[in-house]
This record gives C-alpha cells, sequence and structure tokens, in this order.
C-alpha cells in the first residue's frame, strides 16, 4: 500500500488534523488527537491514536515550529487530547500492507523525529515532557521514550508496552528497544520481560522498572502536569523571544532533478551579504537553504525510491557562503543555535538516507564550510582538474575550502565530525587539515590531502563521472544500501547510531521475513483471530 500522489512535507498549524498545538507561556501543549479517517494512504483506519505518515509530519512540522517561532517555550508536555488512550503507535493494517520501502522510510522519519525531540532537549533547552493519560502501546510508548520525562496517570488500568515482539513479530523499531536499555537503563532481564508481554506494565511496577518516572494520580491529572512543567521550565536555561515564523517554502536556494535512476541535487549559495538573522527570518538564505534541502531529502526518499544514486552540487560565490557561514555559527542568540543544529539535523538526514551519493566539484561550485560537509558525507566526491567543460578557455577552477565549520560545527550520529570519520584514528591527518582551512584549495592539493576521491581532467571528465555512475547503477542497491551504511558510520557506538544502524537493520530484515510479513506471518494475521504459524528455524 503506497501512495500515487506524491508526498509533501510542508505543512502548517491550522492544517493539522491529528494534533493541537497550544502555548501557555513558557508551556506548550503537544496533543494528539488522530482523525481516524485522515490516513495519509486510502485502506484503514487511525485508530485509538494510532498513527501514519501523515500523522508524523504534522508532529515534525510541530517540533520545528516550536524551536523557531517560539523561543519563550522551555517545556513542551506530549499527551493524548483522548480519554484513556495516549496513543497505540503505529497503524497496523499501514504497515501489514506496505510495500517494504514504505515501511523503512516511514521507520526512518519517525525516527529522525523522534531524535529531533531530544535534540531540541539537549541543545535549545526545550524540554520535552510525556504526560502518559491512557494505553500507550509500541510506537506511542516509544513517543515517550524520546521525551525527558515520563508521568503515567495512576488510574489502575493504563499501561506502558512494547508489544511488537509477541503480538506483531517485528520490533519496537523507532528506537523503543535501545531507549529501553540505553536511555532509561532499565535492566537487560526487566527489559525482556517488558518487551516480550503484550499487556504491559503500570503504576508502581513501571516507577521500579524506570519505564517511566512519575505517577500522576487521575484526578487532577492535567493540573498536576501543568505544575509538574512548571518546575521543570525553571530549570531550563532557554531564552529568547520575538520568534521568526517558519514560512511556507519558495524552493529557490535547492533545485532537484531527477533522470531515471539518479536524482541531482544542486545548492544554490547566496546571492547577497548576510543581514541580520533575526529581520531576515526564514527568508534568510542559511535557514531557507536548509529548510529546502531538508524538504528536497525527504521528497526524494519518500517519492522517488528508485532514483538510487542522488549527485550533489552546488553553484555560488564561496566568500558569500562563507559569509552567510559565519553570521550563523558566530552569533551568539538562540536563533543563530536553532539554525546551526537545524543544518546539523538536515546533514544527519542525509548520513542515513539510503541513497548512493556522489558530490561533483566542478568551477563554480562553493563546497566551502558548511556546505564542504554535504560533500563530506558522500560516498565519493569527484573534483575538476581544469576549466569548465563548456568553456575550455576559462581560467576559472574548482576549489573547496576548510573553515572552521568543519571542525565540530555539525557532528555526526557517532559524535565524530566528517572530517574525524574520514580519517579515523589519523590525528596527524587531522591537524594537517586544521593548518590548512580559510583558504581554497586547489584540485591537486585536494587529492593530496585525501579530501576527494579522485581529480580527473577536463579531457577524462565526462567519461570518467559516466562510468562512475554506470558502474554504481549496474550493482545491487540491497548491496550497497548495507556498504554504504558500514562505511559512513566509523568509531563509537551511540543511541543514534544503534536505532539507525542495529535497530533498524534487524527491523528492516524481520519486514521481510515469512514470520512477520508471509501469509501466516504475525504481522498479517494480527486482529484476524488466526494465530501466527512461525518457521521455527533460528538464521
Amino acid at each position: 500500500m503506497t501512495t500515487t500522489t506524491p508526498v509533501t512535507f510542508d505543512r502548517r498549524p491550522d492544517e493539522y488534523r491529528h494534533w493541537r498545538l497550544q502555548i501557555d507561556g513558557e508551556v506548550a501543549w503537544l496533543e494528539l488527537d488522530v482523525d481516524e479517517q485522515g490516513g495519509l494512504v486510502p485502506g484503514y483506519e487511525l485508530k485509538l491514536n494510532s498513527y501514519d505518515l501523515g500523522v508524523d509530519i504534522e508532529l515534525y512540522d510541530a517540533t520545528q515550529r516550536l524551536r523557531f517561532e517560539h523561543p519563550g517555550v522551555r517545556v513542551v508536555v506530549v499527551t493524548s487530547a483522548k480519554d484513556k488512550v495516549f496513543c497505540a503507535g503505529a497503524n497496523i493494517r499501514m504497515l501489514a500492507a506496505s510495500e517494504h520501502h514504505w515501511k523503512v522510510n516511514f521507520c526512518k522519519f519517525t525516527n529522525e523525529t523522534r531524535n529531533g525531540m531530544e535534540d531540541a532537549t539537549e541543545h535549545s533547552g526545550q524540554t520535552y515532557v510525556a504526560a502518559v493519560n491512557g494505553t500507550c502501546a509500541g510506537g506511542g510508548y516509544e513517543i515517550a521514550l524520546a521525551c525527558e520525562k515520563i508521568l503515567l496517570i495512576d488510574d489502575n488500568s493504563s499501561t506502558v508496552a512494547l508489544p511488537e515482539v509477541p503480538l506483531l513479530g517485528v520490533l519496537p523499531g523507532t528506537g523503543g528497544l535501545t531507549r529501553v536499555v540505553d536511555k532509561r537503563r532499565v535492566r537487560r532481564d526487566l527489559a525482556d520481560v517488558f518487551a516480550t508481554r503484550p499487556d504491559g506494565v503500570k503504576g508502581k511496577t513501571a516507577v521500579d522498572w524506570r519505564l517511566v518516572d512519575e505517577l500522576v494520580p487521575r484526578q487532577g491529572f492535567r493540573e498536576a502536569v501543568a505544575k509538574r512543567a512548571r518546575e521543570i521550565a525553571r530549570e531550563s536555561g532557554r531564552t529568547g523571544e520575538g520568534g521568526i515564523e517558519l514560512t511556507p517554502l519558495e524552493h529557490r536556494h535547492v533545485d532537484v532533478e531527477v533522470a531515471r535512476d539518479q536524482a541531482t541535487i544542486t545548492i544554490k549559495g547566496p546571492e547577497n551579504d548576510p543581514g541580520d538573522l533575526h529581520e531576515e527570518g526564514a527568508g534568510g538564505w542559511f535557514l531557507a537553504m536548509t529548510r529546502e534541502l531538508d524538504d528536497a531529502i525527504l521528497r526524494l526518499r519518500t517519492n522517488e525510491v528508485e532514483a538510487g544514486t542522488w549527485i550533489l552540487r552546488t553553484q555560488g560565490d564561496p566568500a558569500k557562503v562563507e559569509a552567510h557561514e559565519q553570521a550563523v555559527l558566530g552569533g551568539k542568540d538562540w536563533l543563530a543555535n536553532e539554525i546551526t543544529h537545524y543544518f546539523k539535523r538536515t546533514l544527519k538526514r542525509l548520513d542515513v538516507t539510503s541513497r548512493s551519493l556522489i558530490a561533483l566539484i566542478e568551477p563554480g561550485s562553493c563546497f566551502t564550510g558548511a556546505l564542504l560537509e554535504i560533500a563530506l558525507a558522500a560516498d565519493r566526491q569527484y573534483i575538476l582538474d581544469g576549466p569548465p567543460i563548456d568553456d575550455e578557455d576559462s581560467e576559472d577552477r574548482a576549489t573547496i575550502r576548510l573553515s572552521e565549520a568543519n571542525f565540530g560545527a555539525f557532528p555526526m550520529g557517532n559524535g565524530l565530525t566528517r572530517l574525524q570519520a574520514r580519517f579515523y584514528g589519523d590525528d596527524d591527518h587531522l591537524a594537517w587539515l586544521a593548518r590548512e582551512k580559510d583558504r581554497n584549495l586547489s584540485a591537486s592539493e585536494a587529492l593530496e590531502l585525501g579530501l576527494v576521491t579522485d581529480a580527473p581532467d577536463d579531457l577524462d571528465w565526462e567519461d570518467e563521472i559516466r562510468i562512475a555512475l554506470e558502474g554504481r547503477a549496474s550493482l545491487s542497491p540491497d548491496a550497497l544500501t548495507g556498504m554504504e551504511a558500514n562505511h559512513r558510520f566509523v568509531g563509537p557506538e551511540t543511541i543514534e547510531t544503534k536505532i539507525f544502524g542495529r535497530l533498524a537493520a534487524w527491523q528492516n530484515w524481520i519486514f521481510t521475513r515469512p514470520n512477520a510479513s508471509g501469509p501466516e506471518g504475525a504481522l498479517r494475521r494480527y486482529g484476524t483471530g488466526q494465530k501466527a504459524v512461525f518457521d521455527r528455524k533460528r538464521v
């Protein structure tokens, strides 16, 4: 089950069908009230506050607007507008009927949204608190797990649960298993019991097992949550006023072209010098470019699943790019901080995208500092050593430029910079690169420094790039996805890398297995009254 209508990711609060966003001073209330008939794709009802991609697109939009439009908000309370049910998780009918690529992209996006909630707590002082006012299962509990605090209603019936293994034959793949043991530090034997127990855990046991933080009496629940939220708000270091509106996207700075099995993303540098970040608002180049790039990645991942190779290009004046970068990274207020972390999150989205990423650096490019991070996120980088292909008499040459932005401003999910990941464990080489920052590097210098894969001259450029792209297209997409994910993330494991690597990889494999998705599998038979028939061989 997939939609034939291209999925869009641009939303506005007055268009939400599934969430209510209310601002009460330093506290925002984000209430889930899913429209049962509001599925993104026909064929299922979103009962019991279950969700699909459309519900999560609205959640992502709300989290973004809270960071940019409401800098005075210090606590975000995530709760349900329905009585006795918080959230039943991802809609099972949707999952059972969806094609594999749809399930994978859906889970990846929801993972990224949950990570964004944690990022807001850690880096923006905007703390997320789950007020669980009813049954909370599967992906519903995974939403709560992404919050810093979980408050559970004490009504002798409401539970938290991860029932995917016993009921569906799949995993709690939106970070559930990982966050239970790594974030909440639930003892592994108790986590084992919890994840194989379909009825969940409630009350004092949920607190004792560290599955929730506090119990709140049913009578006066909302008032008690509001009081607790105000107490948490006083601990926040977030300061800011006069938020900026995230106006509808104009698509002026990022062009996307799709041709058969590949897509080309071209990022255009700024035409003007930077102004005041607050006066420019959403129209400022760095923020507008980031929003458009984020949107392009999401639309391509969801709508163009056969475009297996993405070609990454830039176009513009490197000096102007660097000036806008300095205006953001040199800023000391909340808005500069939010733009920085938004670009970081967008780069992370690129890092976990299951596409072959090829950066082409040509005369007229502006792979400088922050934009160079896009090339460093690619699996290969090619720089043209010579004049533009269409103007052999030109003296224009391709260059790249390292800046302070490449040495810590935009870490990957493993906590490393992309330079540290590229030259893992080679501190001498990293020190050499640090000495080379803030100057233009020619094609031969970039090759010597190991910052590009190859530097074909103008005579060989077109043939070399064609051969590279054709060779990529001839390989198994599945094998490439696994290979690229393993190469991109070296070094330490974090909760993020475990979720996207270990947990998601196992989940994606389980999704294809007959024990889950076969005609007699648990995912297919859930709700039919028929028991699943399992192939008992362990593999």
